[in-house]
């Protein structure tokens, strides 16, 4: 060893190595494990996937990991092009997306099946050995399915062309098949190369929202492998109404309803919805609604007249309870200065106008048999009592209170992965581009230690020994997350949701963003941040999305000279006429960045059936001579730090320091 370690270091240091001594026992055990760590070093790095803006569309997500945003189907091609035609990789790719389901279907049509199984088996090989070929033994160990690993270990470390071992891989596939397991080996080892497609994803917020599915999406990731979340304004409303955030519940209820979208709250969450639907149809049974329908896809079939008028029933009647939950929200927090969002005392009863700053403003629709207009915010006795039973239902969720936590694990206002900085929708800033001091509970910070402090307050609102009165400022502070100036996951002006129902003048909409969206196409602006959040590193990136980048509209997603890359490409059907794509993934493998972007995905049934895939093109962003290796990652510093320790326990063993145990306890 060339390091020489003081007698004040190695002292220093004595319980850090007496601690690592336990699972080191040995001079050998050290060795052998800095030979292993040093070696995983010089391998190429792990494929990291970046995905924002899901808004509950679970089957396009779901597909995007199945196929590794297309990365499954590069392999596939890379393999077998030369010798397979398209319709069969694409038949392949299909069965590796989806096993269990392809299978039915070859089954019902296939004449020869055990020519099937064998051919089948050794293609599924061939890719399981591509994809998984950057990764250690051990890695690849832990991600076997047990029932099979022995016998996918063997298939992937040996090689059919080999002579000395045809036999014994052939023997194994045969008897595979004539044992009758070839179906449950076939999903076994199609998981398993959809798992060692992506090492890390990274969702960049606001999985709930427009889609059907939030809550499927959340089961994915709950057992998914290896994943961060960096929180949305979506999620942060529906934290909020699982912490009991009154204001939080009326929002979700509303947006859920605008979009037609029940099935999340009732099948995902068991949220009842009777009680609201009784109060609307009561209330509002001569109202025809007609602003209050349901956004829905041109070809919908789900919902016949009769559920769209009940629909726009609720969606109206939540959204006036809303108006007047918020209202005594911002009365209950003057230290937010939203009153100018008090919207319902501007309201003319007699005249049927909006007068505000002397201003009048016609209305489209004034029909509110629920506001008294001398008390316009005060709740009616059967709207408190439907406040209670929705907020009762949200509060004895299980699976929500589920999902809750794992956003909680597994996330945060913000992350940085190798030199890349990562959230959902912006840093509040000031006009010139320096950070903006934001207020919090007395509390004014900027920048990293903004977030860092969101982070913690919201996290409180969930903890049985915060102080009540501190947990309540937690639990209303989810709302102004959703819609306050100074939020950096809403950073507008304001939110003009009463505007955009009931005015017809369209100037009242207009909702003017923060200086962060008008200064981020700066490169200046964009190094001063990722300096604050201390990301360092030659090439260090912003990663965000919340905002749809209108491709359509010649709108890029790269931005500041390459320094900050946005992948709101728009996953939510409602926003694919705004953006003309159907979502980004990026990309960051060994090689550099590529940005794959996603035309509208059919559905997995059409996948299954006819192997249709999702239509991706692919734009290169940065890429390097060199490959990175896990060396130049964040796993490889820290990699790095354990090779320190363990020469230095090295060190301590040869010169008596600590004596090595006579009794072996690391396995190898």
């Amino acid at each position: 060893m060339t390091q020489i370690y003081s007698y004040e270091k190695i002292r220093n240091d004595m319980r850090l190595l007496e601690l690592l001594s336990q699972s080191v026992p040995d001079i050998g055990a050290a060795c052998t494990e800095i030979i292993n760590l040093e070696a995983i070093l010089n391998l190429p790095k792990g494929t990291e996937h970046f995905l924002a803006d899901i808004h509950g569309e679970y089957e396009a997500f779901q597909h995007i990991l199945k196929n590794a945003s297309g990365n499954i189907k590069r392999k596939v091609n890379e393999i077998f092009g030369t010798t397979m035609r398209e319709s069969e990789i694409r038949q392949l790719c299909s069965l590796i997306y989806y096993p269990e389901q392809k299978l039915q279907y070859i089954k019902n049509s296939e004449t020869n099946l055990n020519d099937f199984y064998n051919i089948t088996l050794h293609q599924l090989v061939s890719v399981c050995q591509s994809v998984s070929s950057k990764y250690t033994r051990s890695k690849v160990r832990k991600a076997l399915p047990k029932e099979f690993a022995y016998i996918i270990e063997e298939l992937l470390h040996e090689s059919p062309q080999d002579y000395n071992k045809q036999a014994y891989f052939n023997r194994i596939i045969e008897t595979i098949v004539s044992t009758g397991r070839a179906d449950e080996f076939i999903c076994a080892i199609c998981n398993l190369i959809q798992r060692l497609s992506i090492d890390q994803l990274h969702i960049l917020g606001d999985i709930f929202d427009r889609g059907p599915g939030a809550h499927i999406i959340m089961d994915t990731l709950c057992n998914y492998h290896n994943f961060d979340i960096q929180w949305g304004n979506h999620d942060a409303l529906w934290m909020g109404a699982a912490a009991g955030n009154d204001c939080c519940i009326a929002n979700v209820l509303r947006l859920t309803l605008r979009y037609g979208n029940l099935a999340t709250l009732e099948d995902g969450y068991g949220i009842n919805l009777v009680p609201l639907a009784t109060f609307a149809m009561e209330t509002y049974a001569d109202d025809p609604c007609h602003y209050f329908g349901p956004q829905l896809d041109k070809d919908d079939t789900r919902h016949n007249q009769k559920a769209r008028r009940l629909i726009a029933q609720m969606h109206k009647a939540i959204s006036i309870i809303q108006f007047k939950l918020e209202a005594a929200m911002i009365d209950s927090r003057p230290e937010w200065h939203m009153q100018e969002r008090k919207q319902l005392e501007h309201i003319d009863f007699e005249r049927k106008v909006f007068v505000r700053d002397g201003k009048e403003y016609a209305m489209r629709d004034c029909y509110f048999p629920t506001i008294d207009p001398k008390s316009p915010y005060r709740l009616t006795a059967e709207e408190q009592e439907l406040v209670n039973k929705l907020h009762h239902s949200f509060s004895v969720s299980d699976k929500l209170n589920k999902h809750i936590q794992c956003l909680f694990s597994h996330g945060c206002m913000y992350g940085i992965f190798n030199s890349n900085l990562l959230f959902h929708a912006s840093v509040p800033l000031n006009a010139d581009g320096s950070l903006k001091e934001v207020d919090i509970n007395g509390e004014k910070v900027k920048g990293r230690a903004l977030l860092d402090k969101i982070g913690l307050v919201l996290r409180s609102a969930f903890n049985s020994d915060t102080d009540p009165k501190e947990r309540k400022f937690a639990v209303d502070y989810f709302w102004y997350l959703w819609c306050g100036v100074d939020s950096p996951l809403f950073d507008k002006s304001k939110m003009t949701t009463f505007e955009r129902y009931f005015l017809e003048d369209k100037t009242t909409h207009t909702e003017e963003k923060g200086y962060y969206y008008r200064l981020r196409d700066d490169e200046k602006v964009c190094d001063m941040i990722l300096d604050s959040f201390g990301v360092t590193g030659q090439h260090r990136h912003i990663i965000n999305g919340h905002v749809p980048v209108r491709v359509g509209r010649g709108e890029t997603p790269i931005k500041a000279n390459g320094k900050l890359m946005v992948i709101d490409g728009g996953f939510a059907k409602a926003y694919h006429n705004t953006t003309g794509i159907a979502g980004y993934t990026l990309v960051f493998h060994s090689r550099g960045f590529q940005l794959v972007q996603h035309e509208p995905f059919t559905s997995a049934e059409e996948a299954i059936k006819n192997g249709t895939d999702i239509v991706s093109t692919t734009q290169i962003v940065e890429m390097s001579t060199q490959r990175m290796m896990v060396r130049d990652t964040d796993k490889g510093a820290e990699l790095e730090s354990q090779i320190e320790e363990l020469k230095e326990l090295l060190y301590a063993y040869r010169h008596g320091f600590i004596k090595e145990s006579t009794k072996n306890k690391f396995r190898y």
